[in-house]
């Protein structure tokens, strides 16, 4: 396979003294982020619980976190958020523009607008105005469900989502603003392959890749693999969201997986770098002697925010214990009604079903 890495333009994120850096494009590995599932609201800022999921995220690979913002109170609500996190936040604007002058009041590090629905150019005016004052990038977020009422019934929806990030892009240029990003989002795996590929080729603004109302857990990756693997091994897409009906976690997770298998495909490429931990484990059969399923359940968050790049093996019997797994650095498996713990395909512990998670620990952070 042939990678040509797209030489798009650098934007920055956050850069406020409290809010961690983050840059979008270039040769710049790709960034995660994902979205907040529910609406925000007063309560929510009340103790330390959302600021501490937040923390959680960033620990999972989360780089940059939207929320959904309907109205000037949630406005206010995100902007009292992002005087208190170190994440950098996204505020995702729809239809009314002065929601987004309310949000750039704040620390918050990124708006999403939609041109499909933010209304008219003196509207998008007034927003590049106060985002070029205040520094602020500006993500250009187009739907195949919401374009502009005069491409919405053209036949070729990937020509149509381009279009409109096009007319977009155009409006930006005649306000000299170019610190933004562009995203085309579809339901359809092909119609947002090729839309991003014909955007690649017009401009040089870092692109936000991922298809939208992809489904539940085994739906969604499969969608978002296909079209996200495609696109990132044609060194398409700076920043990526794997839109799951699943939680913010599995989100990250699964877009930390996906980055990884386009890895393995493009192998030299700095921008599908996937460091930490990766999880080998058997699907389990009437041979196992150990619950693959439960271990992996359990040690799954744990693994994910460990800061090491070591393969984990999850293993349910002696026929894919040590030997099939023996390239993982540390591995787990059943043997009767014993736990073999393995390095290296070397056995190190032998320990009955109870103490197999504390002796698993005690190796692992051995390692």
């Amino acid at each position: 396979m042939v990678y040509q890495s797209r030489q798009s333009k650098i934007v920055n994120i956050g850069g406020f003294s409290h809010i961690n850096h983050v840059q979008i494009g270039g040769d710049l590995p790709v960034v995660i982020q994902t979205m907040y599932k529910d609406r925000l609201s007063q309560i929510d800022l009340e103790g330390d619980a959302l600021i501490k999921r937040i923390e959680s995220l960033a620990s999972l690979g989360c780089g940059l976190l939207r929320f959904a913002v309907p109205d000037i109170e949630a406005a206010e609500t995100l902007g009292r958020l992002a005087e208190r996190v170190k994440m950098p936040l996204v505020a995702d604007i729809h239809f009314d523009h002065k929601i987004a002058l309310r949000c750039m009041d704040f620390p918050i590090a990124k708006i999403r607008i939609n041109p499909g629905n933010i209304g008219r150019k003196e509207k998008v005016s007034a927003v590049l105005e106060k985002a070029a004052k205040n520094n602020i990038p500006i993500r250009i977020g187009v739907n195949a469900g919401s374009l502009p009422h005069d491409l919405r019934d053209e036949a070729n929806t990937a020509q149509a989502l381009a279009l409109a990030a096009e007319r977009e892009i155009a409006v930006f240029k005649e306000h000299d603003f170019g610190n933004f990003l562009i995203s085309m989002k579809a339901s359809g795996i092909a119609d947002t392959i090729e839309a991003n590929r014909i955007l690649a080729r017009r401009t040089d603004a870092p692109l936000h890749i991922g298809v939208t109302e992809a489904g539940p857990m085994a739906a969604g990756i499969a969608a978002n693999t296909a079209a996200l693997v495609t696109l990132l091994t044609e060194g398409i897409g700076d920043t990526i969201r794997v839109s799951l009906s699943d939680t913010m976690e599995n989100e990250i997770i699964a877009a930390r997986e996906i980055i990884r298998a386009a890895g393995q495909l493009i192998p030299d490429s700095g921008k599908l770098a996937a460091g930490g931990v990766k999880i080998v484990s058997c699907p389990r059969c009437g041979r196992h002697g150990f619950d693959t399923h439960g271990f992996t359940e359990r040690w799954m968050p744990e693994l994910y925010r460990m800061k090491k790049d070591i393969t984990v093996a999850v293993m349910g019997c002696e026929v894919n214990g040590p030997e099939e797994a023996k390239h993982a650095d540390i591995g787990i498996t059943g043997a009767g009604d014993k736990v073999l713990i393995f390095k290296r395909g070397k056995i190190v512990r032998t320990v009955s079903q109870g103490e197999a998670d504390k002796a698993f620990e005690e190796e692992l952070q051995n390692i």
